[in-house]
């Protein structure tokens, strides 16, 4: 029986060289886009015309064109790279999915309230959480820019492909008055405006543009006086009695040791021509670069979403004297 030799196969640099010179339409747009030169692609392709005894350029045409086996190994060669691709991303992905450190960012009211109890409940596991905290837009480009693995922020879409978002929960906005201002009955935000200024959050920060686009949906002509970056110096403001204030549960809880010089008061008791104001709220999404970190986002979503319904929304509600539902929306992820 007579032996034969082992085929030979073309190997990636020739198969991606080939891919390249027919979606590019020429050897030197081929060239250019592999960063190599003319000479250097028509070498690849000819050890390629040897290795499957074919021709795959007709050289008559110009420029030249693929023949029909060319077409057939274009066809054959995208679907090979592209498995390539996977395969190498998947590889990695072990690796990623045990590496010792992971950067967790998270919004500053979310990583002061939350934040502890990820890092506790993940110590002595196989992941080391680095906490990162800030405000959306620089946690989202951080987590685009691969500077952060994980990141919880408000925003509800990504602007890079490959990163999945996955809804946590919502908390309704809550005004927030000086423990010692007392009135008979709630009216408009206009109306309470006239008893004490509104405190804003800044207009360069999501929860302040928020606020102030629903203000203007509701027609409230609340002047703007006092603006501020953050919830301590805010919550500072109101309970030293100079002004009242719109803001959220974790953000309250993020700065409780105010809590017992101020008021707080679910929107919904507030009224303009006799309706009540409707609700406003935040939503919070867990973001992630998908299968690249085993199940460690399926099990910190599971753990974020327990932290607030069972232990932070409930502390928080009691500390507020209000009611759970007053705290979180009860809404699907």
């Amino acid at each position: 029986m007579k032996d034969t030799a082992p085929e030979q196969f073309p190997d990636w640099d020739l198969l991606a060289s080939w891919v390249a010179v027919v979606e590019a339409g020429s050897i030197s747009e081929a060239a250019t886009r592999l960063a190599i030169s003319q000479a250097g692609v028509s070498q690849r392709i000819k050890v390629l015309e040897t290795i499957l005894d074919t021709t795959l350029l007709d050289r008559a045409t110009r420029p030249a064109r693929p023949t029909a086996a060319g077409q057939r190994l274009f066809e054959h060669a995208t679907v090979l790279l592209q498995g390539a691709g996977q395969m190498m991303e998947s590889v990695r992905n072990v690796t990623r999915a045990k590496r010792v450190v992971v950067r967790l960012g998270c919004v500053d009211s979310f990583a002061a309230t939350i934040g502890p109890i990820v890092l506790r409940a993940l110590a002595g596991t196989s992941h080391q959480i680095r906490l990162w905290s800030g405000i959306t837009p620089t946690l989202d480009a951080q987590l685009e820019a691969r500077q952060i693995d994980i990141a919880v922020t408000t925003a509800s879409k990504s602007q890079a492909p490959g990163i999945r978002r996955q809804k946590l929960f919502s908390e309704p906005y809550l005004v927030v008055m000086p423990r010692s201002f007392e009135v008979d009955r709630f009216g408009s935000l206009t109306d309470l405006s006239r008893h004490l200024q509104l405190i804003r959050y800044s207009a360069r920060s999501t929860i302040g543009q928020q606020v102030d686009a629903y203000l203007a949906a509701s027609a409230d002509n609340v002047e703007r006086t006092y603006e501020l970056d953050a919830t301590d110096p805010m919550l500072a403001l109101v309970a030293a009695g100079l002004g009242f204030a719109l803001t959220t549960p974790l953000c309250l809880w993020q700065s409780r040791h105010f809590v017992s010089d101020v008021r707080v008061v679910p929107l919904s008791a507030f009224s303009r021509h006799g309706r009540p104001y409707e609700p406003l709220s935040r939503a919070f999404y867990l973001a992630f670069r998908e299968n690249e970190l085993g199940r460690l986002p399926t099990d910190l979503y599971e753990m974020l979403r327990l932290a607030f319904e069972r232990q932070v929304a409930r502390d928080i509600a009691a500390a507020l004297s209000l009611e759970l539902d007053d705290i979180r929306i009860a809404d699907d992820a």
